[in-house]
């Protein structure tokens, strides 16, 4: 771990590497334990070098955005995170396309299209997470996902940065390539049309309207906890079994939207992973019906 520290220290500028940093900082569930070196990264080629010095110091290595769908152990992290943010979030114009870096939050890249006048990310002003992650797990909400309006990506694979088309990447429900080849997304560009920036911010007014109705926004949380199942809703089954407002020491099923577990001030990862597996488990016994989480699970106990 030191060979390791010494390296990163020889890449990055000074404020760019934490030891032992508390991940509840880092994630908007607001919990887990600390990671053993937190590196910020301000270029792909530094992130190239940070995963293979972590390789060759035989340390684990993970790579994060803003934590929005992230449940940290509370033993926290051993070896290095990377967390993709302000460094790297540069969001550009090109014509009728966006090009926008790993780091950038979607909120931001989606206010960025409507001030120049481009629609097709309205969709994306809502969902809380940076523009890598999104292209990972082809983020979506209301009837839009950015492989709607993808052209092609930037990314860090088995050591090689390739800029691969948007049927390269294989992108489907919550899943891509990049996801399943632990790759890593550091850029993207999308096609978009021009259109009124009033018209473009007053479909997103109302995306954001409903989001605040029906999401519990208040209170930390990763977003929806659990993948739509087939043929079925996570929210309406979690509710149907009798599990909205179920808590688990300071977590709880939102008693505003059953699909989201909230952190009600005091919860630990602990609290957040026993509700989530209560849930699975009571939804299965009542309807048979598996859910998968849509969240990421990081760290020891």
């Amino acid at each position: 771990m030191t060979e390791l520290l010494a390296r990163l220290n020889e890449l990055a500028q000074p404020g760019q590497i934490l030891t032992d940093e508390p991940m509840s900082r880092h994630t908007t569930f607001r919990v887990g334990g600390p990671a053993d070196m937190f590196f910020m990264p301000s270029s792909g080629a530094q992130v190239a070098l940070a995963i293979a010095a972590a390789k060759r110091a035989g340390a684990d290595c993970v790579v994060i955005g803003n934590g929005s769908n992230l449940v940290v152990r509370d033993g926290g992290i051993r070896g290095l995170v990377i967390a993709l943010g302000e460094g790297m979030a540069r969001v550009l114009r090109e014509g009728d396309v966006i090009m926008a870096q790993a780091g950038a939050s979607l909120a931001r890249v989606a206010a960025f299209a409507q001030t120049e006048g481009l629609s097709g990310l309205e969709f994306a002003g809502g969902i809380p997470g940076t523009l890598g992650g999104g292209c990972a797990m082809n983020a979506g909400a209301y009837g839009g996902q950015l492989s709607d309006v993808l052209i092609d990506a930037e990314v860090l694979v088995d050591g090689q940065v390739r800029t691969l088309p948007r049927e390269a990447l294989e992108m489907g429900y919550r899943t891509s390539m990049p996801l399943r080849a632990g790759g890593v997304v550091l850029s993207a560009r999308f096609a978009l049309t021009p259109d009124d920036p009033e018209a473009i911010a007053g479909r997103m007014r109302e995306l954001n309207a409903r989001r605040r109705e029906k999401q519990p926004l208040n209170l930390p949380s990763a977003g929806s906890t659990f993948k739509r199942p087939e043929g079925h809703f996570a929210g309406a089954l979690i509710e149907q079994a009798g599990l909205k407002g179920r808590s688990v020491g300071g977590a709880q099923v939102s008693e505003k939207h059953a699909g989201f577990i909230v952190n009600t001030g005091s919860a630990t990862a602990a609290d957040i992973l026993e509700l989530i597996a209560t849930v699975q488990s009571e939804v299965m016994a009542r309807f048979g019906v598996a859910l998968e989480t849509e969240v990421r699970v990081l760290g020891e106990d």
